[in-house]
């Protein structure tokens, strides 16, 4: 017989004073624990859903929108986000990270501003952009990722004749569920000129590995890097590839001073695979945004098969299963909020010992 935690009481109340007995409780603004249904459940209740945008349609709908809807219509940023159909409507790719494709036409400047949820960019499409971060010109070219740190101040330029398009992640819903965001406007946009491939911070920061500058001082919060650049990726994958006998390879984009991640709310990584190549299935806590940089593969999220093109971009929610495969050398961008889980101690990971298959 189960053990009583506390003694039962001598006299069972009638209703009507269990019902007044409630009523006081509800109207002191309380609520009794012995009545809560799904608090503690045994594993995490997925509000998220498996979800894949199709690049084909995002693109279009992008270009569509730089022909109807001029920036100062769309909050200074021309915008589209992507919401998750199990978000009850909110503007998240999952209940911790945004996510959104971004549209700067010909001879667009999308004005200085800033904000405590930290950004990055993960440029898809075109060339010539340049974004400004705290004073530092940062040009962008596919497969680059560039970062906006929290409250940084940032204005993006396109001097050119064709449009960019890129991927933006923030850690907007983890830091508006804190009660944390704030927004500035910033001074008067600079005019557009002629920009350096190679920001300050690269020079100062994106030397031989291992090196720093000697009066690199206290690092500040985030990475001091504002630039990782596809060709340095492309060669670190490749060189793990070369020195490894798998056909699959992962690498995290890390603060130069520090190793840490690149901010401290989000994790940033790039992963290939190679034809065959098929990753352990894995689930972990916390949620994952995933963009195809190149190249055809195949997710299963949760038993759910999503065939992947360039561009295409999917959600991975808390705690569902999931892997990867390619027939084609494939590069995939990811981030995740993998690094406030480990800071609160929550972070879990299982490899299961079969893989799932496709329902």
């Amino acid at each position: 017989m189960a053990t009583r935690r506390f003694p039962a009481p001598t006299d069972i109340p009638d209703a009507t004073v269990l019902d007044e007995f409630y009523a006081a409780v509800a109207e002191a603004d309380l609520q009794p624990l012995w009545m809560q249904e799904g608090l503690m459940p045994r594993t995490p209740p997925l509000r998220d859903v498996p979800f894949r945008w199709r690049w084909k349609r995002l693109r279009a709908l992008a270009e569509r929108s730089g022909e109807l809807v001029p920036i100062d219509r769309g909050g200074d940023r021309r915008v589209l986000a992507f919401a998750n159909p199990g978000g009850g409507g909110l503007p998240y790719a999952t209940s911790t990270l945004w996510g959104a494709v971004q549209y700067l036409g010909p001879g667009e400047v999308a004005p200085a501003h800033h904000h405590t949820p930290g950004a990055l960019r993960f440029v898809l499409e075109g060339h010539g952009v340049w974004t400004l971060v705290d004073g530092d010109p940062v040009s962008m070219s596919p497969g680059d990722l560039v970062l906006t740190p929290s409250w940084c101040w940032h204005e993006h330029h396109n001097p050119g004749s064709e449009p960019m398009l890129w991927f933006d992640g923030l850690d907007l819903p983890m830091v508006r569920a804190m009660d944390a965001i704030f927004f500035e406007d910033g001074p008067d946009q600079m005019t557009n000129r002629a920009v350096d491939p190679t920001s300050r911070s690269e020079l100062r920061y994106a030397g031989a590995p291992g090196l720093l500058p000697l009066d690199a001082g206290a690092p500040p919060a985030h990475s001091p890097l504002l630039a990782y650049r596809r060709a340095d990726t492309d060669r670190a994958l490749t060189r793990l590839l070369e020195a490894s006998a798998d056909r699959y390879a992962a690498v995290r984009f890390a603060d130069p001073t520090s190793g840490a991640d690149v901010m401290p709310t989000i994790r940033c990584s790039m992963h290939r695979l190679l034809p065959g190549a098929r990753t352990p299935t894995t689930r972990r806590t916390g949620s994952s945004i995933w963009v195809t940089y190149s190249g055809t593969a195949t997710a299963l999220i949760d038993g759910q098969r999503f065939d992947l093109e360039p561009g295409d971009v999917f959600a991975v929610p808390s705690w569902a299963r999931f892997d990867l495969s390619a027939t084609e050398p494939t590069d995939l961008f990811s981030l995740s909020d993998a690094p406030v889980l480990e800071a609160m101690r929550l972070a879990r990971t299982e490899t299961l010992p079969a893989q799932q298959e496709s329902t």
